[in-house]
């Protein structure tokens, strides 16, 4: 035989292996797929997308209403979750597909009802998390015939009211909350006009913390009757505190902060975004005793004297947010460098600091910015590109990088080298944004080079948030190109902060 015909051959033997390969793989459909598999498949998509899949068959439908993918649960479909039309359709989920497996719930106000509460005591024993909205609520449903109430909550989430009174509900759960180690009290600081109204006290803080002397972290936001008074109440019953959070609470001044650090020897995180802090009270903390790591006090208008006399006598201090301060300038910076009180930094965030010059940014980095994961930058005209290009090669250890300025500038930023330095310098980043507006972007045909550098050797990248316009479309479908799908974000969606860095984050974390 020829070699033609040996040709041939060969030819028809990899011809009929197709042929049988692909019969084969028509065999192979997702009907034929274990029971397990499916199961898994179906944890990764949403409560709405795996009701739609329930329609699809009765295999499906079985797979859909396993009580493994109920664990976490929302029912607000204005937030995120599913919508229930009726108290008996709940009452239904409950018992057929909540179960035992059910661990975080999130009722909004129609659907938290005392039988609706019973129900969940007495069917999900496991049930660990909690949310009640209360928000929009314009009267609540009675609840004198409450008699049971979940009892293993570790975290619990209330949303409250401007004008309903919580007080009756509150009692009824007093002694069902004793365990609680996370309690979110969330306020309707970002509902308020303009205009003076009354405040009412909605919720007694005072009889709350004796119910709760377990609790190790503390969430008050945006509350607008919350003061003082309230932070040493929880500080007088609450040993185990570790975090306290009061962000966005305009009545807090911090008269209590001597007291709260004297009693709570744990506490290490303190978060005071948007409070009214009077330097003088600031000034008479003990701060050299206390174990504070982590400190939030952006846009709080503390004076130079209380910042330098703060962070020269915090011994630990790890995480440190203090943008929009006029009073944070270079001598604050070099009182902070010369007392040694910044050795242990690994998180800084001067957003909008304005009296800073680039030279005393600098020469802190270049004594302490090895040691970062975490820096923001931005909100300030003068810090360029210039500057990130000059300390990029220090920030090796950096997660987290937060630049530029939403405001126009006069000069350009050029941005095929700055994500260049920061793929060969920044290889541990997770999240990066750049704010600058997309007119002052300058970039070459040849960006999608940078781009791919930057996608390659930053592998652990999980966000990159853009301003919209040329640049945003260009990288986002340069990462989509590869598959990450979810990395590329814009600004009016997406905003990175260097909380992602504190140590109870996730604790921290409410919807």
């Amino acid at each position: 035989m020829d070699a033609w015909g040996n040709l041939d051959i060969t030819a028809a033997v990899v011809r009929d292996d197709l042929n049988s390969s692909f019969r084969r793989s028509k065999r192979i459909t997702i009907e034929k797929l274990p029971d397990k598999v499916l199961l898994h498949i179906f944890s990764y998509l949403s409560h709405k997308e795996i009701c739609r899949m329930a329609k699809v068959c009765k295999k499906w439908r079985m797979i859909a209403y396993d009580t493994k993918l109920w664990k976490n649960v929302s029912l607000r479909p204005e937030i995120s979750g599913l919508h229930v039309g009726s108290l008996e359709s709940l009452l239904a989920l409950i018992s057929i597909r909540f179960g035992p497996s059910l661990r975080y719930i999130e009722l909004p106000i129609e659907l938290i009802t005392h039988t609706v509460l019973h129900e969940l005591a007495n069917k999900c024993p496991n049930l660990t998390h909690m949310l009640l909205d209360f928000s929009t609520a314009m009267q609540l449903h009675d609840f004198s015939e409450l008699q049971a109430f979940p009892t293993k909550l570790r975290y619990l989430c209330i949303c409250l009211s401007e004008v309903i009174f919580m007080e009756g509900f509150m009692r009824k759960i007093y002694n069902f909350i004793n365990g609680l180690e996370i309690l979110h009290l969330i306020g309707t600081y970002e509902k308020i006009e303009e205009e003076e109204e009354e405040i009412y006290e909605v919720i007694n803080v005072h009889k709350l913390k004796s119910a709760t002397p377990n609790l190790r972290v503390i969430n008050l936001y945006g509350i607008n009757f919350v003061d003082d008074s309230h932070i040493d109440a929880f500080s007088s019953n609450c040993i185990q505190l570790e975090c306290l959070a009061v962000n966005y609470c305009a009545k807090v001044t911090g008269s209590t902060l001597k007291t709260l650090f004297q009693r709570s020897r744990r506490l290490k995180c303190l978060l005071m975004n948007g409070t009214n802090l009077q330097s003088d009270y600031l000034t008479q903390v003990e701060w050299e005793k206390c174990s504070l790591q982590e400190l939030d006090i952006t846009a709080t208008d503390l004076s130079t004297e209380a910042l330098q006399d703060m962070l020269s006598r915090l011994p630990g201090l790890r995480f440190l947010s203090a943008g929009q301060l006029n009073g944070f300038n270079d001598t604050v910076l070099k009182t902070w460098v010369e007392s040694g009180m910044a050795r242990n930094l690994v998180a800084l965030d001067l957003d909008s600091s304005d009296n800073l010059s680039e030279d005393a940014i600098y020469k802190f980095l270049c004594k302490h910015g090895h040691q970062l994961w975490g820096l923001g930058l931005s909100g300030m005209t003068h810090i360029t590109d210039s500057l990130w290009q000059s300390v990029l090669p220090i920030l090796t250890n950096a997660k987290i990088l937060i630049m530029g300025t939403q405001e126009r500038l006069g000069v350009n930023i050029l941005v095929d080298q700055l994500m260049d330095s920061i793929a060969r310098n920044c290889l541990a980043v997770e999240r990066l944004e750049l704010r600058w507006d997309p007119d002052n972007l300058r970039f070459s045909d040849k960006s999608q080079k940078a781009i791919d550098t930057l996608r390659v050797k930053c592998l652990k990248l999980k966000c990159l948030s853009l301003s919209d316009g040329r640049y945003y479309e260009i990288t986002k479908a340069n990462f989509e190109r590869a598959d990450r799908m979810t990395v590329v974000r814009t600004l009016t969606n997406c905003r990175v902060s260097n909380y992602y860095l504190l140590s109870n984050y996730k604790d921290l974390v409410f919807n």
